[in-house]
């Protein structure tokens, strides 16, 4: 017979604890002793019923508090565990109070008969080894209603004895067949709902990866099919009867396109003729400037020629007869915006290097590409200042280039791709004369090149005399008609002396013939204007310059040919038959590079331009250290106490907002790039998806990842958060994903409001929305029903909650009094007093925060992708009151008056006239 006095039981064993709590002792001052019989197997006692009294596999335990029993608890199905500890793990727990007793009502004021009857579950007896100097152990009474009130590791029992009799022969057998062996380790078991949100990131991980080898095998085919000249066809452009009207309540919005047209109390339209019946032809070769006040509608004709989206109401046909197409089926059309938009930070090569590697086909060598730009460089007259940075006209960033230069580049942006028209918006607007020469020169240049002539078609405002002549043909606009189309020179001149004698002013010799026009057309007569069924064909279309008609007056203004008379001829000078295509919103649909390739030199870019601007990335490093500092000692070696802990949690809370504030600055470069990305998107540079990716990587990791990582790096050391790795890198991986989300919610905003001041300021909103619904300032039980749905959508509650629930997991206890009384409970229980949070929802909060990364994500996705506001054409409302001089505002109001009178004029004078 042996005496077993180690925790360990090889039959049926007792053992008698002391509970020493502070908490427990301030209420009840007198001595608690915890008995526990533990049976393990009673048929190996020596003497069943005497030596051992439960079941197999049971616990019977009692609490005596000076003498007197007090409660006592049963639990069965128990296994036994050792390795370094003993454990015992058992089911079915129930307690039941003696009624009466001191615990359980015999002091009404400390009565805890309904907590003690409730404790129910999973029990465990945890014991460590028997010290030898004392012969004790300690141990823990483990149940999940004692870990909330007095830490992960339950109950203490202090002074523990064990007692056993037992054979030696069971010792030598290994006692119970249900009791443990050394190898046994306790296992854990993930929830459902993480092993599926761990399946989904794990899918789409692997999507990533799978399209990531897709884009290398594409690349990498698209590159081997050979180098093969993209060549050049003739295009003429054709326009016929082209109209265009808006709603003139709405011009400025896109919820134009949900409104219906309104009438007024008459029966009258309220929409606004911007365009009205306009119709022209220029060839290959030939250069036409389009004149006309402000407001004429000149930028209106330029954009919609070129296939630019317009939100208003377009009629008419746009056509590209090809002259000569080289197997080709539709013309690759130029446009160059009015305002140089190009990245400051890049030289002149490398802005036009980025061009040509986007635009050029992706089986042109990189060599042929340097070389293009090379030659590009050149035939501008840029070629001396090809490695200075083009600089930042608004004041922002350091000045680089001239007006003029930048014009030039931003033609050459166009020129890289070697289009077969070039439209251009005012080119010459806000440049001195030298400058504006220069930009004609080029351009008569390009138009009259010997080898690859081009139609070019240029909006001008108010052109010299000298820029005047380099144009072959004239279209005269005002209040959206044609007043002129034809030659150029003074045909124009002879024209009006005809048909405008004694109602228009009489042109004097060596005046500017372009202010003479503009003077016309700034307040024409009505006479001027042509009227009659066939109003679109009594305006000429322009052909040569030097073409006159037959057997006419050599002084004739313009030769009277009708598109549709030239359409029904169906072939051009040389016999052979003109195709046509039908011009389309979007000229350049498809790509000329693969996704990888455009990521790769988007990236590139970005790269270069953080290199060469380092200010908002030491601004966002330098204030990250400062702020973990100054965080770190406003909650310097935070204490244990339950204000203490508060303070644990303000910290995690100031680190929250911190982030949620910091992410401003990605809305904000987002709208600061946004005017770029729209130009480059409108000429199928890349698609918006390559171009947001490229934006994230050069956003999140210099600009939220770093400084994430050293303010909070700062904040939890000094502050004296969980002093564990694991803790630590949990902590910092849930202020990472949040980052993640604002910066991604930040995008969103930035690319669903045009105007920047509305998605800045919705922004700063949400961030105090989401301070207001994490559970710091209010406990989320305690929220009105009617608004207690609002925390379920507040990314800063789910990441408030994940770092509280870390940082409490550690094992963290309270230790503080309240009145004199002793308090020793687990952080987990203050936490979920004070602010509600749960104290399992570490892994279901990471996957909320996915789930909002990724709704985010697919969101700015989809509004780059298909609203109109950012969709890469221009939906703006452009009837030149938009992009006016400042006395464009008072002209506009003179077009628009004069439009009224001549919309009073009785209907048998215009006609079928349209204003």
């Amino acid at each position: 017979m042996v005496c077993n006095t180690a925790p360990r039981v090889w039959a049926a064993g007792q053992m008698s604890c002391q509970v020493i709590n502070p908490t427990l002792q301030a209420l009840f001052a007198g001595r608690s002793t915890l008995n526990i019989e533990r049976t393990l197997d009673p048929n190996l006692s020596p003497a069943p019923g005497k030596t051992s009294f439960g079941a197999s596999g049971s616990v019977f335990a009692q609490l005596f508090y000076d003498g007197v029993e007090q409660f006592y608890c049963q639990a069965n199905s128990c296994v036994q565990n050792f390795q370094n500890n003993t454990n015992w793990k058992c089911q079915n727990l129930q307690c039941t109070c003696r009624p009466g007793t001191t615990f359980c009502g015999g002091i009404p004021a400390s009565n805890l008969t309904g907590a003690i009857n409730t404790l129910a579950g999973t029990l465990e007896i945890d014991c460590g080894a028997v010290d030898p100097s004392s012969g004790t152990a300690t141990c823990y009474f483990v149940q999940s209603t004692l870990q909330s009130l007095f830490g992960s590791s339950g109950l203490g029992l202090d002074g523990c004895s064990f007692g056993e009799c037992v054979r030696q022969s069971v010792i030598d057998t290994g006692g119970g067949s249900s009791t443990g062996s050394e190898e046994t380790t306790e296992s854990s078991t993930l929830s459902g709902g993480v092993i599926a949100g761990l399946v989904v990131v794990g899918v789409i991980v692997l999507l990533a990866l799978s399209l990531l080898a897709f884009g290398f095998w594409r690349q990498r085919a698209a590159r081997r099919n050979g180098y093969h000249d993209i060549g050049k066809a003739r295009v003429a452009v054709s326009w016929s009867n082209l109209s265009y009207t808006v709603p003139s309540g709405s011009k400025r919005s896109a919820l134009a396109l949900f409104r219906n047209r309104k009438k007024d109390g008459s029966g009258a339209s309220e929409d606004k003729a911007i365009l009205d019946n306009i119709t022209g032809t220029v060839r290959a070769g030939q250069m036409m400037a389009i004149l006309g006040p402000s407001g004429a509608g000149k930028t209106t004709l330029v954009e919609i020629l070129a296939g630019k989206s317009k939100i208003g109401v377009t009629a008419g046909s746009v056509t590209f007869p090809l002259q000569s197409s080289e197997g080709r089926t539709s013309p690759r059309i130029g446009f160059v915006p009015q305002q140089d938009i190009l990245p400051a930070t890049l030289t002149v090569f490398e802005t036009l290097l980025f061009a040509a590697r986007l635009r050029l086909p992706e089986n042109v060598p990189d060599t042929e590409k340097h070389q293009r730009v090379l030659d590009l460089l050149q035939k501008l007259g840029i070629d001396h200042i090809k490695d200075t940075r083009i600089g930042d006209v608004t004041g922002g960033k350091a000045r680089g280039i001239s007006g003029g230069e930048m014009r030039r580049v931003t033609i050459g942006l166009e020129l890289i791709s070697e289009p077969d028209v070039l439209l251009l918006d005012e080119p010459t607007s806000g440049l001195d004369s030298v400058s504006a020469a220069r930009i004609a020169n080029v351009l008569h240049a390009i138009a009259h090149d010997p080898v690859n002539p081009v139609p070019v078609i240029a909006s001008i405002h108010q052109p010299s005399s000298l820029l005047y002549q380099k144009f072959d043909l004239i279209l005269l606009l005002s209040h959206g008609r044609a007043l002129y189309s034809g030659p150029g020179g003074f045909e124009p001149v002879h024209h009006f002396k005809r048909t405008g004698d004694g109602t228009v002013p009489e042109y004097q010799e060596g005046y500017n013939v372009a202010e003479y026009l503009l003077d016309v057309a700034s307040d024409p007569p009505v006479s001027l204007f042509p009227m009659g069924e066939h109003t679109s064909s009594t305006i000429a279309v322009a052909t040569s310059a030097t073409e006159k008609v037959p057997g006419g007056d050599p002084h004739a203004s313009h030769v009277h040919e009708s598109l549709g008379d030239r359409e029904k001829q169906g072939a051009n000078e040389n016999g052979t038959m003109v195709s046509e295509v039908t011009a389309k919103p979007q000229t350049n649909s498809v790509y000329a590079t693969t996704f990888l390739t455009q990521l790769q030199y988007l990236c590139g870019r970005e790269w270069k331009t953080l290199k060469r601007d380092k200010t908002l990335f030491l601004t966002h490093v330098l204030t990250s250290a400062v702020l973990g500092v100054f965080c770190g000692g406003l909650y310097f070696n935070t204490g244990i106490t339950i204000s203490g802990f508060q303070s644990r949690v303000g910290c995690l809370f100031f680190l929250g907002a911190l982030i949620a504030f910091s992410s401003l600055s990605a809305l904000y470069n987002m709208v600061e790039i946004r005017p770029l990305f729209l130009r480059e998107r409108s000429s199928s540079y890349y698609s918006p998806t390559a171009w947001l990716l490229s934006r994230f990587f050069f956003d999140m990791i210099p600009l939220r990842l770093i400084p994430t990582i050293i303010v909070s790096t700062i904040t939890y050391w000094m502050a004296g958060l969980a002093p564990d790795a694991a803790r630590f890198f949990k902590f910092l991986f849930i202020l990472i994903l949040y980052s993640l989300g604002m910066t991604l919610f930040n995008f969103l905003l930035g690319t669903l409001f045009q105007n920047g001041g509305i998605a800045i300021l919705l922004s700063a909103l949400s961030a105090l929305y989401q301070m207001t619904f994490a559970g710091f300032f209010v406990n989320l039980s305690n929220i009105p029903p009617v608004l207690r749905w609002l925390q379920w959508i507040c990314p800063l509650k789910y990441t408030l909650e994940a770092l509280s629930v870390n940082e409490v997991g550690s094992g963290l206890m309270i230790e503080d009094t309240l009145q004199g009384v002793p308090v020793s409970v687990s952080a987990a229980l203050i936490m979920q007093l004070l602010f509600g949070f749960g104290l399992n929802n570490y892994y279901r909060d990471v996957l909320v925060l996915f789930g909002f990364i990724a709704g985010f994500g697919v969101g700015v996705i989809g509004v780059v992708w298909f609203m109109d506001g950012f969709s890469g054409t221009t939906t703006m409302i452009d009837t030149e009151q938009e992009r006016m001089d400042p006395e464009g505002a008072a002209a506009a109001e003179v077009a628009e008056t004069q439009v009224d009178r001549l919309s009073e004029v009785p209907l048998e004078i215009f006609c079928e006239a349209r204003f």
